[in-house]
């Protein structure tokens, strides 16, 4: 286990962490949360060895291997797969050392090097780089290109990728989401849910960390304060602490008022009970968390539009594409205020390439385009974000967009996106992400739009910063339309969801959980396909093949038998262990007078967690052996 005691840690001679205490256990995944600037990434270095502590102790155990993303990857001439396979160090240096054996007509040391693959399960590491590669959304053509085809978006998929490429006992993982589609956090969800070591993960992405982690760091005041339990968990006890000052209260009222001033405004305008049922339960949730953003330095909300026009904008039988090339087909949309709609589908279907039409960017390659004369669009992209002049201040940005605006008046709106004092001030090349992602919606806020096109506006920005937006985006009075892999965001402001697939733009309906399986049942379609493509078996193999695969779920059916068991039993155990520390979070249990009911509380936690470490230890046992007798019967039938 990792164990921090008394730490401190000095950056620029600022105290980031001091007298810091925390434990990190063995298989443990932990969500690692905080302001920017708190110290998280810093932590990170520590544990990876590239950093000094100042005082107090950070021990990690010695035979760990630890696995992180890089930040950088340079344009390299070897294929995507290469890359990847380079991570597996182990694999790569006896690749190597065969090659350089069967040149030499060395059998002796070809004899060994193949004990030595077949020790670390070599032989398959190739399948898992291309499963990788696959999951974070490369095609067969694209594994095979070099990396420096790639953007620097895509190289940093090639790293993650890289990392998770070995069986690491510490993954280290630093917004692993910032460069991914919903298709490609879905897929790492599952990965990171079956990955057996220890995991600390920062991230931004709320919907991600509750599906991901079973405990929150939560670095505050140079303390690190440990939360059992996921990240809607610790915000809810976070906002429950929050509530009991009175200096809060006001502010939480406010932010209350303002979700059931929506939320009712909303009921009276839906016109189907399943989305305004499926909405108001999302805003309700919303209305619990919110206390718990108080102390957020991000204040800001959408003016009321000059023009509402019906309809902004609409689209009539449109192709779009690129050159003589057309993504999308017979594209019929019609945009009116109110409308909020977030767009699904899989890499490369034509999302972004809606929105640039939307835009204005792209024009159509056939069919009609109609944008009312009051059309007011107000589009937020990544490129937008490089195309800021670096030697201009922030304040100057807004100058350029109204030069009549008083400074203060600048500084004041400025100042509701936490860009205070100075800092608005200062030129922009310094600025990280988050604030050049901060600034371009500031810009994009102050004009007024009565459309918005939103295309992964979230990449950059942290908790607070994206929660401030949900907020904004709720009182918006115009059309919106929103490519995010944000699935917080999208829950709490689209209305419907349209699918963009095989060149066509319809429908999906109110439930962005719906998408989610029709993903998993068009993956499991195109598997089936490429499986015909790939092989043919005569029908005496089929058979043959189907009597083995029926004497192998025999063989197995009691091993199965006792992982369902176990797994009823961890069950049963972690929710009596929940219920616990549920009820070991009410501060009102630490009173003089209910001694007795902490005493028996903490007995009983004493006695499951415990049972719960073994439950879990004896399953992962099993479960590893299912999959190496799956890993032997499938090298058989290959």
């Amino acid at each position: 286990m990792i164990q921090i005691s008394q730490l401190e840690l000095l950056r620029g001679g600022k105290a980031l962490l001091k007298d810091a205490n925390a434990t990190l256990f063995p298989n443990h995944k932990v969500g690692l949360v905080g302001a920017n600037g708190c110290g998280k990434s810093s932590l990170f270095a520590l544990l990876k060895g590239e950093l000094h502590l100042d005082s107090g102790n950070c021990s990690v155990p010695k035979d760990w291997t630890i696995s992180s993303v890089k930040q950088e990857t340079p344009a390299l001439s070897i294929s995507a797969l290469e890359y990847v396979l380079q991570g597996h160090k182990a694999y790569y240096e006896l690749r190597i050392q065969l090659q350089q054996a069967e040149l030499s007509h060395d059998g002796e040391a070809q004899a060994k090097v193949h004990l030595q693959l077949e020790a670390i399960n070599g032989y398959s590491i190739e399948s898992k780089a291309g499963e990788l590669l696959h999951g974070l959304g490369f095609n067969n053509e694209q594994i095979s290109l070099p990396v420096s085809s790639f953007s620097g978006g895509w190289r940093m998929r090639l790293n993650l990728a890289q990392a998770l490429i070995f069986e690491s006992d510490l993954l280290l993982l630093d917004e692993p989401t910032n460069h991914l589609d919903l298709d490609a956090v879905y897929w790492l969800e599952r990965f990171l849910n079956a990955y057996t070591g220890t995991l600390v993960l920062i991230s931004h992405d709320r919907e991600f960390l509750d599906a991901v982690v079973d405990e929150i760091w939560h670095i505050e005041n140079q303390k690190i304060n440990i939360y059992k339990g996921h990240y809607s968990q610790f915000e809810r006890q976070k906002a429950e602490r929050l509530s009991q000052q009175q200096a809060s209260f006001e502010k939480q009222q406010d932010q209350i008022a303002h979700l059931e001033k929506f939320i009712a405004r909303f009921k009276a305008k839906a016109s189907k009970a399943k989305q305004a049922q499926s909405r108001v339960k999302a805003l309700e949730r919303m209305e619990k968390l919110a206390p718990a953003h108080v102390d957020s330095p991000f204040d800001f909300e959408f003016a009321e539009p000059l023009a509402l026009p019906n309809p902004l904008m609409t689209l009539d039988q449109a192709k779009a594409g690129y050159g003589e090339v057309t993504i999308l087909d017979s594209i019929k949309f019609n945009l009116v205020p109110g409308s909020r709609i977030a767009l699904l589908g899989r890499n490369g279907a034509g999302k972004s390439t809606l929105i640039k039409l939307l835009a204005g960017e792209l024009a159509p390659q056939s069919g009609e385009v109609f944008q009312h004369k009051g059309l007011n669009i107000g589009y937020f992209a990544q490129h937008q974000l490089e195309s800021l002049d670096l030697s201009a201040s922030a304040v100057l940005h807004i100058q350029r967009l109204d030069p009549q605006a008083p400074e203060q008046r600048i500084r004041d709106f400025l100042g509701g996106f936490a860009f205070f004092g100075d800092k608005a001030l200062e030129p922009v090349a310094p600025f990280s992400g988050g604030e050049k992602a901060r600034l371009v919606l500031a810009m994009l806020v102050y004009q007024k739009p009565n459309l918005l096109l939103l295309d992964e506006p979230t990449n950059h920005l942290d908790l607070e910063m994206r929660h401030a937006l949900v907020m904004a985006l709720q009182g918006f009075e115009g059309a919106m339309v929103t490519v995010s892999h944000d699935r917080h965001m999208l829950k709490n402001t689209a209305d419907e969801y349209y699918l963009v697939d095989q060149g066509q733009v319809t429908p999906f309906g109110y439930d962005l959980d719906a998408y989610y399986q029709w993903l998993l049942a068009a993956n499991k379609a195109d598997n089936v396909v490429e499986d015909k493509a790939d092989k043919t078996h005569s029908a005496v193999n089929r058979k043959d093949q189907k009597r083995r695969e029926a004497e192998f779920r025999q063989a197995v059916q009691p091993l199965k038998k006792k992982i369902t068991q176990l797994e009823t039993k961890l069950d049963k155990v972690t929710a009596q262990l929940q219920e616990v520390e549920n009820a070991l979070a009410d501060n009102s249990l630490y009173d003089a007078q209910n001694k007795a009911i902490l005493t028996e509380l903490l007995a009983k936690q004493a006695k499951l967690v415990p049972e719960q470490n073994d439950l879990e230890e004896l399953l992962l046992e099993l479960l590893e052996e299912l999959e190496q007798h799956e890993n032997e019967f499938n090298a058989q039938l290959d």
